[in-house]
């Protein structure tokens, strides 16, 4: 059979063909060497009815990696069995992002090659999930006729109708926005293959309205989950041998749950917010690890802060967007802070939780910045010591306030050399601090064989810092303390002193 795509997409086809995919890494925001990852797991209770067999990739964000979960345990009720070869497959969906232009072209090009390869099979469907499925129904389905189905992020439920439509050579469309969808009662199969880790999604949408981002036009709204189906789900997977659950949101700790009949504050005060949530889940049980992303820095409250302070299971890391560390960018940005009152939140963090991991997303050259609005953002990177930092020049999204109102004004080369400059900071600060760790102990959940030896194990810290040792008689699952010995920007090398816990017991 023909190729249908250039060098490096084939050898990623290759490489889906032998089972061969990336193992999961940190659970960052934007994890790079995930985008475009195939999911591929025996999804339990398929009932196989119609024999077909879909293929998914996911790009983005975590929140588009649990979505993939969510449409994997739809799409298994109606017969589907999951592929990794995209050959086989019967139907393809790209779950798609569009918070940067790079992830939008990235797709686009993929879709292409997708395209190729149906010219060979007809009968083949190709979908788009997500947010690029709000944002460009019409440009995919009419002007460049790429997809039979654009689904939007609230829409998942109508897989299975929408599949009946573009069977019929119709095109299945429904990228309507929702104020109440959660997916709560739906539960995600685990494409996470080392069945220690898992996401919990515990809210959609976002009401922030920053000026840069496309995110509340193409999530919608705030919305949270009821708490019962979250601690649920949370319990199940802890008893099925998971050890570690991600709590995640748009806007994650933003979290309020008011009770169905309760729409307002004056109806009645707010039930359960999110310090009250991350202690319900951590008294699940001691060994269950949480975590949660992403945060805004409005909502970090000292509520929070001496939550994940009090219960040694709430990992000692929070991501802190700063964006900017001026004060005039921040409020060209709409962030509702700032310089000061940010640096007030990276103070109270040192204060109430003096181990805790810090990390941050910076943009470079937004709409009017000066070079002395860039050197703020240096210097603030320096105030704050982050661990790592998620950091991308900025690019222009149509329809969001800075699209309307600012000038993408700063010149491209202007904007690469200021990110290099953030870049190159941020890895002298990521090395810096991690070789502070050398002599410490820490405890360690095992998550992985590492990437580069079959001898070695990885698991993360509580600060969130990915630790590499020797594998002797350990298993993945087990957590263990290990003693730093060398470290560089991205590792830490250690040893283990002792186990703490046995392997889990995996339940099917």
């Amino acid at each position: 059979m023909q190729t249908f795509c250039g060098d490096d997409s084939a050898k990623h086809v290759e490489k889906l063909k032998m089972n061969e995919l990336q193992d999961y890494i940190e659970h960052k925001q934007h994890d790079e060497s995930r985008q475009g990852e195939a999911l591929t797991i025996q999804l339990e209770g398929a009932e196989l009815r119609n024999n077909k067999h879909f293929y998914i990739e996911s790009y983005g964000c975590q929140m588009n990696f649990n979505d993939s979960e969510i449409v994997a345990s739809i799409l298994a009720k109606q017969g589907y069995s999951l592929t990794a070869d995209v050959f086989s497959a019967d139907l393809i969906l790209l779950n798609t992002c569009s918070i940067r232009e790079k992830a939008e072209q990235t797709v686009r090009q993929r879709l292409r090659s997708i395209n190729e390869l149906k010219e060979q099979k007809p009968d083949m469907l190709v979908g788009v999930l997500g947010c690029m499925a709000e944002r460009l129904k019409s440009k995919l389905l009419e002007e460049e006729k790429l997809v039979d189905l654009v689904v939007g992020p609230d829409a998942y439920r109508s897989l299975p109708e929408l599949l009946a439509e573009a069977e019929t050579g119709q095109k299945g469309v429904n990228v309507l926005l929702s104020r109440e969808e959660t997916y709560a009662d739906i539960s995600p199969v685990r494409l996470d293959k080392n069945g220690v880790t898992a996401f919990v999604s515990i809210m959609r949408g976002c009401d922030n309205m920053c000026s840069f981002c496309v995110v509340p036009f193409t999530r919608g709204r705030e919305r949270s989950r009821n708490p019962e189906s979250i601690l649920a789900e949370a319990q199940d997977l802890f008893d099925r041998g998971y050890r570690e659950v991600t709590l995640l949101g748009q806007n994650v700790d933003s979290y309020k749950w008011k009770g169905e009949q309760m729409q307002t504050e004056k109806d009645a005060p707010t039930l359960v917010n999110f310090a009250q949530l991350l202690e319900m889940v951590a008294n699940i049980h001691p060994h269950l690890r949480v975590r949660f992303s992403t945060s805004h820095p409005k909502d970090i409250t000292d509520e929070v802060l001496h939550t994940i302070a009090k219960y040694n299971n709430i990992c000692k890391y929070i991501h802190l967007p700063v964006q900017s560390g001026n004060s005039a960018c921040l409020e060209r940005m709409n962030r509702t802070y700032d310089r000061d009152w940010y640096i007030g939140r990276v103070d109270a963090i040192r204060r109430i939780i003096p181990d805790c991991g810090i990390s941050s997303d910076v943009i470079a050259g937004f709409c009017g910045e000066t070079e002395e609005e860039h050197e703020d953002t240096l210097s603030i990177m320096r105030y704050a010591q982050y661990d790592y930092s998620y950091m991308f020049f900025y690019s222009e999204r149509p329809g969001t306030l800075a699209a309307r109102k600012y000038a993408d004004d700063v010149p491209e080369p202007v904007k690469k050399r200021r990110l290099q400059e953030i870049v190159d900071l941020q890895n002298r600060l990521s090395l810096e601090n991690n070789l502070k760790d050398i002599g410490k102990t820490y405890e360690v959940l095992i998550e992985k064989v590492s990437k580069k030896s079959e001898e070695e194990l990885a698991g993360r810290n509580s600060q969130n810092k990915m630790c590499v040792f020797p594998k002797e008689h350990y298993q993945i699952g087990q957590y263990v303390e290990v003693l730093v010995e060398s470290a560089n920007k991205a590792t830490l090398r250690c040893r283990v002193v002792r186990a703490l816990t046995p392997p889990p017991t995996k339940i099917k």
